[in-house]
Formats: C-alpha cells, sequence, structure tokens
C-alpha cells in the first residue's frame, strides 16, 4: 500500500515554494482559530522585485496579471495556515475565499481575477480544495494593491 502524500511533498512536487512571513503585530494577528475553523484575513499578492504591485485591473493590469496576483495572494494565505497549523495536512478543507478587486468601474471579470487563487487550492488540497467563493469590486485596496482574499478553512483539531 502505497503512503499518502503530504501537502508539503505535494508543493515541492508542483515547484510551490510558500514564501517567508514577516512576524505579524501583537495586536493584528494573520489569523484566528476558532473551533474546528481558521479564518486569514486580507491576504494581498507578494512582491515583485521587492515591490508590492499597485494598481487597478481594468487600468495599471490585466485580468491574466490579476489571476497571477490571486494565485500570489493565496500562497501567502497558505503560508499564514502552514505557520498556524505547523502543517498544511492538518487541513481538512478549504470553505470558503472571498477576493476583492481593486478594479476600474468598467471592469468585468472579478470572477476570471479569482481563479489564480481557485487553481491553487485545488491544485494543493485537490478535492479538499474545491471551495465556496464571492469575489468584490473595490474602488481601493490597502497600499493600492490589485487583490486581496480573505479565506476560511476546516481544520483537524
Amino acid at each position: 500500500m502505497m503512503a499518502r502524500m503530504s501537502i508539503q511533498q505535494r508543493l515541492e512536487s508542483l515547484g510551490i515554494e510558500l514564501p517567508v512571513l514577516a512576524e505579524p503585530a501583537p495586536s493584528c494577528p494573520t489569523c484566528v482559530i476558532t473551533g474546528n475553523l481558521l479564518y486569514v484575513p486580507g491576504s494581498g499578492p507578494l512582491p515583485i522585485e521587492g515591490k508590492l504591485p499597485k494598481g487597478k485591473l481594468g487600468r495599471e493590469f490585466t485580468t491574466e496579471q490579476g489571476k497571477l496576483f490571486s494565485r500570489s495572494a493565496g500562497l501567502e494565505v497558505l503560508a499564514v495556515v502552514r505557520r498556524a497549523l505547523g502543517s498544511l495536512d492538518r487541513v481538512r478543507r478549504v470553505v470558503k475565499l472571498q477576493g476583492y478587486v481593486n478594479a476600474t468601474p468598467e471592469f468585468e471579470e472579478h470572477s476570471l481575477v479569482m481563479i489564480g487563487c481557485s487553481d491553487l487550492m485545488v491544485q494543493v488540497f485537490e478535492a479538499n480544495g474545491a471551495h465556496s467563493r464571492s469575489v468584490l469590486g473595490a474602488a481601493s485596496l490597502r497600499s493600492n494593491v490589485p487583490v486581496i482574499i480573505d479565506s476560511i478553512f476546516e481544520i483537524a483539531l
């Protein structure tokens, strides 16, 4: 009987490396656990060449770039979850992703932007990565980043 691949092994097989996170401020935790749920608020895209991407979808960025930003934000989410739990193997299911897309009023492809993060969760957690999802357009986001993602995970206690 073959041993099941750990999530860390799956990440390595997919060539995915999670970012190193800065220590959070005590008054602003990067996640909250209540019962068997882990909430990760407001993860944005990772810096590119040392700088955060800034701007709106539909003006500075295309939908394709937005997909990459949402995937990047998903990598930060996974790094937060791994730090909180010690191992991504404690994730039982990705319950929900909620995306906020910093976009022009005319932009209409919000759901396509979120595919980057959604696909990442399914790649990493397979069937347990399938989730409910909401996507909202925003007039502005903190630091003028293009995407922010909130997430909820069911975890093993």
